[in-house]
């Protein structure tokens, strides 16, 4: 590896007595492509801020190479709402380097397809971010730092970026929580858990699997010391009395034995959310047919029709400023459309999730924001699932402390306020969620509980996401706002529709439109219709497996070379852990030979058809 132009050495950071992080190594060399992982709240975005430099660490060092051209992207950019986005952009530019790169903010600012003499305050929030973006470009640095990049991005422009960075010669420490993103521009993983770094030479694709192994491992270490510590217990138990003196020693060990228990890094825990169905509606939830809404001369959609039934996820997708939410007011019956009809089901009760968080007062705290009359029972407890709760034990399943309670929501993080929101949801009764937007500045272990939680509702479920992974993990079809200005209705999720649609290019490159005879109806594609293809998402994994099995075997090797000449161990605990990676390596290696088998025989299957 190719020495770094910027690292931290045995970095540490307190705020108050707290420590955030402590010895941290960091090495950034040219080229790195590395993702920065960790739930929110681990220091991320902290740490982030002291490789740009913008803040100093309490103990170690920052190492920056002379010469070194450094641009840093915040998760929220702050502009000044007057300055014109032409200006905005050029602010990443060195001073000399005003006359000869100007260019570059021309051409950036087009790529985004924003308006260079726009106000930067009048911009949406996806607007905000890819101007954001273009400045940290702008000067063409040797390491980019970007901190949540793809919050509030369209898919075309997510895509767009992903492919920049995955070509661009300048390396990259990034933060963000799409993991389709990370699997494909990261090429090293950075995992700060619990005030710790841990560090695997590999991308994003094998984090699950590390990180399994890693928890894995500490709860049988924990298991060890468990066991260890009763058997001390019995000991003393059964002699201390007789031998009180002589026995100090053995009882200092506990001692120790008890203490290292509690300084043990645990995993942390995982939230843990409910959400209340509501009375049943009818069998039809809503049904649009030949719908049409337009504002001015601007034509959002034209001739749409669909059916939305007890039980479906919807997703909805497309540029920012499309449409979407306008046809969720459409599909709700808060907005009439122009033309055509939507009928809605009977006894509805919609709960909605506003990704503005205007519901959000930033001056109120975060225990009356729960306990508002017109959503829990008041006072200091709030109604979950038909059962009372209180309002701090609440906060505590969506990993809030109890010292927040009483804090005004506007010093929460943006990855906490949506936690917020999302707690505040839960207390309505539903049958019918919307969601837009809610994966925003969420961390991965808040997603999966959120996906677990949507997949064990009763209800139906409308989601506006820009999030790929997310969208394939939920949602039973996708209504997407497509290049040649049409709405279409797909069966499965974003990779199903890509598939159905004629694959990543046509979206990335905005392609040319598709002839409608081409792409089949909503009529003509059920929404329980299977697969008959492989989606994107299966071959891009079927070109991966051969190269990770390869991966798993050369560890498997090399472990089973260590466990042969047992001379050069460190002792039986050394042997015993190695044992145990040898096992989850030979585990993982056979899952993944199955599923290449099980894929590879359905691509057979599909070429044959062909």
């Amino acid at each position: 590896m190719s020495p770094p132009i910027l690292a931290l050495k045995q970095a540490g950071l307190s705020f108050g007595s707290a420590p955030l992080f402590s010895g941290v190594e960091i090495a950034v060399s040219p080229g790195d492509k590395i993702c920065l992982v960790g739930r929110n709240g681990s220091g991320k975005s902290t740490l982030l801020k002291a490789l740009a430099g913008l803040i100093q660490v309490d103990e170690g060092e920052r190492f920056v190479q002379p010469g070194t051209r450094i641009a840093y992207q915040p998760q929220d950019p702050s502009p000044d709402p007057a300055q014109t986005v032409s200006d905005y952009v050029a602010g990443g530019l060195e001073p000399d380097d005003q006359e000869q790169r100007l260019y570059r903010v021309r051409d950036l600012i087009g790529t985004m397809e924003l308006d260079p003499e726009a106000a930067m305050g009048t911009l949406s929030g996806g607007g905000r971010r890819k101007a954001a973006i273009a400045r940290a470009f702008v000067a063409d640095p040797d390491v980019l730092l970007l901190d949540e990049p793809t919050n509030h991005l369209d898919i075309a422009t997510t895509l767009w970026l992903e492919q920049t960075l995955a070509a661009t010669p300048m390396a990259l420490v990034l933060i963000s929580h799409d993991r389709a993103f990370l699997r494909a521009v990261s090429r090293r993983t950075f995992w700060l858990d619990r005030g710790v770094m841990r560090v695997l030479e590999r991308g994003y694709e094998a984090f699950d699997d590390w990180s399994d192994a890693v928890f894995a491992e500490e709860e049988a270490s924990r298991a060890r010391l468990e066991k260890k510590i009763a058997e001390e217990m019995e000991w003393l138990h059964k002699g201390v009395t007789a031998r009180r003196k002589r026995n100090q020693g053995r009882l200092r060990e506990l001692n120790r034995l008890r203490e290292r228990r509690q300084r043990q890094l645990r995993q942390p825990g995982k939230v843990e959310l409910e959400l209340e169905d509501g009375p049943p509606a009818g069998r039809r939830i809503a049904e649009a047919r030949n719908i049409a809404k337009a504002f001015g001369d601007r034509t959002v959609i034209d001739g749409f029709s669909t059916r939305i039934m007890r039980g479906d996820r919807v997703g909805i997708v497309g540029p920012n400023g499309c449409g979407k939410t306008t046809l969720i007011r459409l599909l709700t019956g808060e907005l009439r459309p122009d033309s055509g009809s939507v009928k809605l089901g009977t006894n509805l009760e919609i709960a909605y999730f506003d990704q503005n968080r205007t519901k959000l007062d930033p001056k109120t705290s975060l225990w009356e924001t729960l306990t508002d009359k017109r959503i829990g029972s008041g006072g200091d407890s709030v109604n979950v699932q038909g059962r009372v709760r209180h309002v701090v034990a609440y906060l505590k399943d969506f990993l809030f402390d109890p010292k927040q309670a009483r804090q005004p929501v506007g010093s929460l993080s943006g990855g906490e306020k949506n936690r917020l929101l999302l707690a505040k949801l839960f207390t309505r009764p539903s049958n019918v969620l919307v969601l837009d937007e809610p994966t925003n500045d969420l961390d991965m272990d808040m997603l999966d509980v959120l996906e677990d939680t949507l997949a064990s509702y009763a209800g139906t479920v409308i989601l506006v996401s820009h999030d790929r992974d997310f969208l394939d993990r939920i949602v039973t079809s996708t209504i997407s706002f497509d290049p040649d200005g049409r709405v279409r209705e797909y069966a499965g999720g974003y990779s199903d529709m890509l598939a159905q649609r004629g694959g990543v290019r046509a979206l990335a490159a905005r392609a040319e439109p598709e002839k409608a005879a081409a792409r089949p109806s909503q009529a003509e594609t059920p929404r329980a219709q299977p697969r008959t293809r492989m989606t994107f998402k299966d071959r891009h994994e079927l070109e991966k497996l051969p190269g990770e099995m390869e991966a798993l075997e050369r560890d498997i090797a090399r472990i089973e070379a260590q466990l042969a000449d047992p001379a050069g161990l460190d002792g039986a605990e050394a042997i015993a852990k190695l044992g145990r990676l040898l096992e989850t390596a030979r585990t993982l290696l056979e899952r993944k030979q199955d599923r290449w088998l099980e894929l590879e025989m359905r691509r057979e299957d599909v070429e044959g058809a062909a």
